[in-house]
């Protein structure tokens, strides 16, 4: 039985004055997978969520969500979306368990809802501190934790591990592999980390000056057999991984 649609992308355009930032994109996500979009700066990723989030609108082509476009359909769409964007911003003076009972009211939901947030994202203990107090990986837990108070059906996530040390970044990714396996929720993650891709997703898109230029399972991007991906210290067929990929694809690194 084919998989359940929950965002079709067809031919979709967008432009600011003399930039063409997405160029004709076509993509489609099914219910309860996670994909990248991955690129480096002006790639066209954060334009590409951005219209799928309804905050910006494409010059042409078309956007579905869950069978409907975004006109006439904002509030019922608004509900099955969770989203996080590149550095949230929340109110210092306010507690973290405050923080989440503000966001979780525009939904109508109670504290039982902030609580198991709270576990969800691993912020228990700091139920009674000031946002302001938070290293960044907590604010960025955070974050993740108003994204999901909804229950999405849809979460986008817009580079939510940039500038965070390694152990911050790992820990979001645990939250996100704990939902993977204990949700159908569907993932659109924007990120410049190879190995975030490759840890959270099962399907990846690489994007350059607004085209996808390839796009597949992490298996069939590099070329490899199941016995490879297994063995990747042995590996020593081209590409070995996705930035060496996107190097011959567009002879720069993920990263610049």
């Amino acid at each position: 039985m084919k998989q359940e649609s929950v965002i079709q992308v067809v031919n979709v355009h967008k432009s600011f004055k003399a930039v063409h930032a997405v160029r004709g994109i076509s993509l489609e996500i099914l219910n309860g997978q996670f994909i990248a979009l991955l690129g480096p700066n002006g790639a066209g990723k954060t334009t590409m969520v951005e219209m799928i989030e309804g905050i910006q609108k494409p010059d042409s082509g078309e956007i579905l969500i869950a069978g409907k476009h975004w006109k006439g359909n904002e509030k019922e769409l608004r509900n099955i979306i969770g989203l996080s964007l590149q550095e949230t911003r929340f109110i210092d003076k306010l507690r973290v368990f405050e923080t989440l009972r503000l966001f979780a009211s525009f939904f109508s939901l109670g504290p039982e809802r902030c609580g198991e947030v709270m576990t969800l994202v691993g912020l228990d203990e700091k139920n009674d501190a000031y946002v302001v107090n938070l290293s960044g990986g907590q604010r960025q837990r955070l974050a993740l934790g108003v994204a999901l108070l909804n229950k999405p059906r849809i979460l986008l996530l817009d580079e939510p591990t940039t500038g965070l040390d390694p152990q911050a970044r790992r820990e979001v990714w645990m939250i996100l592999k704990k939902l993977k396996d204990e949700s159908a929720t569907s993932l659109i993650l924007t990120t410049h980390y190879m190995e975030e891709a490759e840890q959270l997703c099962d399907y990846i898109v690489i994007m350059d000056h607004g085209t996808i230029l390839k796009e597949g399972t992490l298996q069939d991007l590099l070329g490899k057999s199941s016995a490879d991906m297994e063995k990747k210290e042995e590996y020593t067929g081209p590409p070995r991984n996705l930035d060496e990929l996107f190097i011959e694809l567009t002879g720069r690194h993920l990263n610049e």
